[in-house]
């Protein structure tokens, strides 16, 4: 069995329901029956423009969803009401700028500590595990310790830009910031940019990894494998 948990990221899935202004895709259907496919969780990133998962979807996905369900985004007044309203299992804290097309850096812990501080606290005290999303540096662990935060989500864009080169140098840096994650008593998740190609390998090189989020390539996939057949050949690059 994995111990590596697989959370699908279904923004891609609003994201074409949008483009019609309707409802097809139904995006909680498909939520549900992601988790029927062997999902360990959902994961939505709802973003200021609402240009794929909308604010008011996630009420919806909290009432049916039955393994876990990751909140991620920027905490914002508008977003952390969100959150604290809705009470997922996890919220994953990203640094995004409003304009952004998507997550490509993690949180600078040693100048937004005491910001982050504030934000996990109140989230941790309505019993909602906290992640904050970071890069592949080992010096900024302590920081992101001293932020009180749960877990820590490795931004693994960089290190799929380096896989096909030369895997071993792309995730040596990944290895030594999850061996200080855990000196310091932090869990950790990793995701961007994983995919068929290079998700086994990661997991392999770093073991301690305790969820994988991963929207963009599955959902990429699931155009010609189907997203049931998709979710099991995600799986089973975890085993």
């Amino acid at each position: 069995m994995s111990t590596t948990k697989l959370s699908v990221n279904i923004n891609k899935v609003a994201l074409i329901r949008n483009a019609r202004g309707e409802f097809l895709p139904d995006l909680i259907k498909f939520a549900q029956d992601c988790e029927s496919f062997g999902a360990d969780g959902i994961t939505v990133h709802p973003r200021p423009d609402e240009r794929h998962v909308r604010f008011d979807d996630v009420p919806r996905l909290k009432e049916v969803v039955r393994t876990e369900l990751n909140i991620e985004g920027n905490p914002t007044d508008r977003f952390m009401k969100l959150v604290l309203d809705v009470i997922p299992h996890q919220c994953t804290l990203v640094p995004d700028d409003p304009n952004q097309l998507t997550s490509d850096h993690g949180w600078d812990a040693r100048k937004h500590r005491d910001h982050l501080r504030e934000v996990i606290a109140a989230l941790q005290q309505k019993g909602i595990r906290v992640s904050i999303f970071v890069d592949d540096d080992p010096d900024m662990v302590e920081a992101a310790a001293e932020t009180g935060t749960d877990r820590i989500e490795l931004y693994t864009g960089p290190y799929a830009m380096k896989y096909t080169d030369n895997p071993a140098a792309a995730v040596s840096s990944y290895i030594e910031t999850a061996r200080r994650a855990l000196s310091f008593g932090l869990e950790i998740n990793a995701g961007h940019d994983l995919n068929l190609e290079n998700l086994q390998y990661f997991v392999q090189s770093v073991p301690q990894v305790s969820e994988v989020s991963i929207g963009h390539a599955l959902i990429s996939d699931a155009l010609y494998y189907g997203i049931q057949n998709t979710i099991q050949m995600y799986k089973a690059k975890l085993v």
